[in-house]
């Protein structure tokens, strides 16, 4: 017999508990051989006071396991607590979102019956680091954080799922007509990685355009590789337009560890009325099967799913009259992809993993040389009410030796010398400051600096060294600039 693979699970919160059942039942029939953990996360824990959502004992069971089955769970929405979802991704080094999104035509109604595309997003940096800060009475910001080698690992993945999976395009998208350092980067590396990769094709798209037209192209791509934000907005798109969001299942995986779930959320205006569909879930286990090298299994459950959805067995959100033959909940659904269980589809595509390998190994990331770093200046963020010219007859006094106040912008746009009267501004600025003819500074002459705007009563919120990296400058110029 074979061994079981220890996983562990979770069932969530709102409809998640209901679709959990369904999918455990389907993968018992199916003969998975798994030896399940259960532990418990999101609403119910946050409520009894764990600002993280999860327990030291459930981490004990994700790191002995290294395999999470989970179920849609509840994140406060606008403050509160953290996303538990980013917790586990980034706690466990989960650098890939993994995301097929596939049209099921005739049988699930869409206007694009031969989309068949995968989103890989990145998965702990960009927006989603969390990293925000009030600045002023009227100013929150929030920090975008795009590494290299993190930008390196999600590219590389790509293009090696790519190759594991017979996928012959990937397409690259970013705003670095914008965000040209942050974005600028994730663009450079894919075109870097890219390089070694002839036999694959390779484009990239300003997300913009590119969401548009995956919304109504999307058989234009194959797969598409993200930042984090714009990622998840992608993926979600696809999967609407797949004609369902409730059919998408989505793989989390990092070096060593996978975490398994549904693309959609936990529904909780459904819970408990036995209608959810389990289809998301399902199929994020079918990944998972794959992961764990039970290929054999996972090919029964995804094709006697399809030969359900083809035989018109549907829960309501994707029951349409003349094309579905029963409309079913929960609990009969389940019990139709059991029944068939062994059988094939006849006209939607039948799958076959019982020969694939467990995973994608990625080689070492690309060694860099150490760069020259100088320290050339400094932002400071202040708050003040006024006019820049206000301001800036203020600032002027308390420059230090060596330095030089460069300019003011408020909200990224330059407001002095020479701003444009009509730029609006709110009650935090941002001041630059640099060493006089591209001179060298100090930390010393920074410190200074702050010390006398502290004794002339000069509200400033942060500091931020500038530098250049062999020469070029690592930051950018204030729009208008």
């Amino acid at each position: 017999m074979t061994q079981k693979t220890p996983i562990t699970v979770a069932r969530g919160d709102g409809i998640g508990p209901a679709i959990m059942d369904a999918t455990l039942q389907i993968l018992e029939a199916a003969g998975a051989q798994l030896d399940i953990e259960e532990i418990e996360i999101g609403k119910a824990v946050y409520e009894r006071g764990v600002p993280s959502g999860i327990e030291e004992s459930a981490w004990a069971s994700l790191r002995r396991t290294k395999v999470f089955l989970k179920a849609p769970i509840t994140t406060p929405q606008g403050g509160g607590f953290k996303s538990l979802n980013v917790t586990v991704r980034k706690t466990l080094g989960l650098f890939a979102n993994v995301r097929p999104c596939v049209a099921y035509h005739p049988f699930v109604e869409t206007n694009h019956q031969n989309m068949d595309l995968v989103i890989v997003r990145e998965n702990e940096e960009d927006l989603y680091g969390g990293i925000e800060y009030r600045q002023s009475q009227e100013v929150m910001a929030s920090l975008k954080i795009i590494s290299r080698p993190g930008t390196e690992r999600i590219v590389r993945y790509a293009f090696e799922y790519a190759r594991a999976n017979g996928r012959k395009k990937v397409t690259c998208m970013t705003k670095d007509n914008i965000m040209k350092m942050s974005d600028g980067l994730f663009h450079k590396v894919f075109d870097e990685i890219g390089a070694e990769y002839k036999d694959i094709e390779q484009d990239h798209m300003i997300i913009d355009i590119g969401a548009a037209k995956v919304a109504a192209h999307p058989d234009m791509f194959d797969i598409i590789v993200l930042p984090n934000l714009y990622g998840d907005i992608v993926s979600d798109i696809a999967a609407e337009v797949t004609g369902s969001v409730g059919l998408g299942g989505s793989l989390n995986i990092g070096a060593d560890f996978g975490m398994f779930e549904a693309v959609h959320g936990s529904a909780p205006d459904i819970a408990g009325e036995g209608i959810a569909n389990p289809s998301g879930l399902l199929l994020g286990s079918v990944m998972m099967l794959v992961h764990i090298g039970q290929g054999d299994v996972a090919t029964k459950i995804h094709n006697a799913w399809k030969k359900t959805i083809e035989d018109g067995i549907h829960t309501g959100e994707i029951f349409r009259e003349g094309v579905s033959k029963q409309k079913v909940g929960t609990e009969d659904f389940t019990k139709a992809v059991i029944e068939r269980l062994g059988q094939k589809p006849s006209q939607l595509e039948e799958v076959n993993y019982a020969t694939e390998s467990k995973g994608i190994i990625l080689p070492p990331l690309k060694e860099r040389e150490d760069e020259k770093k100088e320290r050339v200046g400094v932002d400071i963020g202040l708050n003040f009410t006024g006019t820049p010219d206000e301001l800036a007859a203020k600032i002027k006094p308390c420059v230090t030796d060596n330095l030089e106040l460069s300019l003011i912008s408020n909200r990224g746009v330059k407001v002095w010398p020479n701003g444009a009267p009509e730029t609006f501004c709110t009650d935090n600025w941002r001041l630059r400051f640099i060493g006089k003819d591209g001179a060298h500074i100090k930390t010393s002459q920074v410190v200074a600096l702050l010390s006398r705007l502290n004794e002339a009563h000069m509200n400033f919120t942060n500091a931020l060294m500038l530098h250049k990296f062999n020469g070029v400058e690592g930051f950018t110029k204030a729009q208008g600039e």
